[in-house]
């Protein structure tokens, strides 16, 4: 039997996130499908990365259910859940990586965890292959994540979240702090991934380029919810006045690049 396209990976229900008197997210619920790219937006504040903390377990929710490919997540231990959570990647805010690892060595990180005795050897193919698929020079590997740019920093972090051979990718602001032509490539990066693996996508992100680019579906979080869930022609057509600043707004248009007036016809 065939997977479901519209089948849910990632489902959150009444999720409420507190931080002492401050709540964060209370009510929330979410659904990101098989196979979609999901774009996470919202003001600051509005908790985009506390509800990926959520997801992978690195937060503990006051209320609410996280189920990930139909498992619940929430209140299980480590060894529970560690069947689910090999079956996702993530590239944290800047990468993430361990500064006193080559690249390599950084990507062979999550294999170690979850499959010991490994042999070396192979683990060092692993990684020169997931280096490769991110996109980096073959010598990438050997180096310090102080010796690479920003954007090849990303491009390493990619490499590890691939690591296990992910079914979900969850990315914080991967495009934060890169060039318009960098972040450009690596958006490109992610929808080559995204159709060469089947891979599922939840990402959260302030760049509206990336927004039209690669998203096939958008939740915007404000409220303490989520308050709405489409594609951006679904989303503009909503009469919320955060939705209409960020979308309407001067980047927003800019973003949108509509199609240029035709060029009228001279006179016979």
């Amino acid at each position: 039997m065939s997977e479901d396209p519209k089948q849910a990976i990632i489902e959150v229900r009444g999720l409420k996130n507190a931080f002492g008197d401050q709540v964060v997210h209370d009510g929330l619920d979410l659904e990101v499908c098989r196979g979609e790219i999901f774009g996470v937006v919202g003001g600051s504040g509005t908790g985009k990365s506390v509800l990926m903390r959520s997801i992978i377990g690195l937060q503990t929710p006051v209320e609410g259910e996280v189920h990930v490919f139909g498992e619940p997540m929430i209140g299980r231990d480590e060894e529970e859940a560690k069947h689910v959570r090999r079956r996702w990647g993530v590239l944290f805010q800047g990468g993430a990586l361990f500064s006193t690892l080559t690249v390599a060595e950084n990507v062979q990180v999550p294999i170690k965890e979850f499959y010991t005795g490994i042999d070396p050897e192979l683990m060092n193919e692993i990684a020169a292959y997931k280096i490769a698929m991110s996109g980096l020079p073959v010598d990438a590997g050997a180096k310090f994540p102080s010796e690479l740019s920003g954007g090849m920093r990303k491009r390493a972090g990619i490499a590890r979240a691939l690591a296990l051979d992910p079914e979900l990718l969850f990315l914080d602001e991967p495009t934060a702090g890169l060039d318009p032509i960098g972040a450009a490539a690596f958006d490109q990066l992610i929808l080559e991934l995204r159709d060469a693996l089947g891979l599922t996508v939840f990402l959260i992100t302030h760049d509206l380029d990336t927004l039209y680019a690669i998203c096939d579906r958008i939740a915007v979080l404000a409220d303490r919810k989520v308050v709405a869930v489409g594609t951006i022609e679904e989303l503009l057509a909503l009469d919320h006045e955060w939705i209409q600043e960020y979308f309407n707004g001067p980047r927003g248009r800019a973003a949108a690049k509509p199609e240029p007036e035709p060029e009228a016809k001279a006179d016979a």
